[in-house]
């Protein structure tokens, strides 16, 4: 791949955008082979998802993403949660700009191999309000993947806001090749019945559902190690039985989490050791072996 690539010279059979279709106009067209130029050079698009709020699905997805980059992939952060950004506080990018250069947009580089994009960017003051409706939504999206200059990754994963709506079905409808979802719960039995929508969500669109992550799942004392089940456990691996999907594991609780997203460290990065920071790296196992791909190692460079 490379960033020359164009649609004339693709040598995919199963390429969309070779051809204009019959009720696209010429500037329509064009905006679909730019589109689909960008996704080229992108092998793996990973979308996560839940039914519910409060999941921690942002914290999910922000360290899936840095325990990619640890491993040595390429690695892009889309955050398409339009009104409660929260990735750049994860990850210590507040006040962060993007600016533009040839290629498009520039994303926030966090390290050599891992960027950041998110509306929590081009927000004047990080409490401003977006106040869009489903076309805006659309069209912001379209331009994260369209107009970004993400270059050459291994994986984009995208951070999406709760439920099943505008944001989740203009990233499906935009991204022909994703490769499929990570679906984030918690425990309680509340929890389980809006993520099972998401899973249903998935299968009407025809998008793989690669697992279910139980975030929350039981507290390890840091002190003592004894484990205690503040909100039940092994919900959304009885869930994830039931519905026949891939079940990646559970995610403990961990006061360091909070401790990491206030401050805006990545927690996979900077307490490496702990259990949670282990089971956040162990989920990406099956992934990586769904895709045939094997652990690289640490890669060079700080992070942030």
């Amino acid at each position: 791949m490379t960033d020359k690539k164009s649609c004339e010279n693709c040598q995919s059979k199963d390429c969309s955008a070779k051809l204009k279709k019959p009720e696209e106009n010429d500037a329509e067209f064009k905006e679909r082979q730019d589109l689909a130029k960008r996704l080229c050079q992108i092998k793996h698009k990973i979308m996560v998802l839940s039914g519910k709020g409060g999941v921690g699905k942002s914290t999910v997805a922000a360290n899936l993403a840095m325990a990619l980059a640890l491993e040595g992939y390429q690695v892009g952060l889309m955050d398409i949660d339009i009104h409660g950004p929260s990735i750049p506080k994860l990850l210590g990018l507040e006040g962060a700009a993007i600016l533009g250069g040839e290629e498009g947009l520039i994303p926030i580089q966090m390290s050599e191999n891992f960027k950041v994009m998110s509306m929590g960017f081009l927000l004047r003051e990080a409490d401003d309000a977006v106040i869009w409706r489903g076309p805006l939504k659309m069209a912001v999206i379209k331009q994260f993947l369209k107009d970004v200059h993400w270059g050459e990754l291994d994986f984009l994963i995208i951070d999406s806001p709760p439920g099943t709506g505008d944001e989740p079905l203009s990233a499906a409808q935009l991204i022909e090749t994703l490769d499929g979802a990570i679906i984030v719960t918690t425990p309680q039995e509340l929890s389980i019945i809006d993520v099972q929508r998401s899973i249903g969500f998935c299968r009407k669109l025809k998008i793989p559902v690669l697992g279910v992550i139980e975030n929350m799942s039981g507290f390890v004392c840091p002190h003592c190690g004894k484990r205690t089940e503040i909100f039940k456990s092994g919900g959304g691996e009885r869930m994830a039985k039931e519905m026949g999907v891939v079940f990646l594991g559970k995610i403990p609780l961990e006061p360091k989490i909070v401790e990491a997203g206030d401050s805006g460290k990545p927690f996979v990065y900077h307490f490496a050791k702990t259990e949670t920071a282990k089971a956040f790296k162990k989920a990406l196992e099956p992934i990586l072996e769904i895709f045939g791909l094997n652990k690289k190692g640490i890669t060079k460079g700080g992070i942030r």
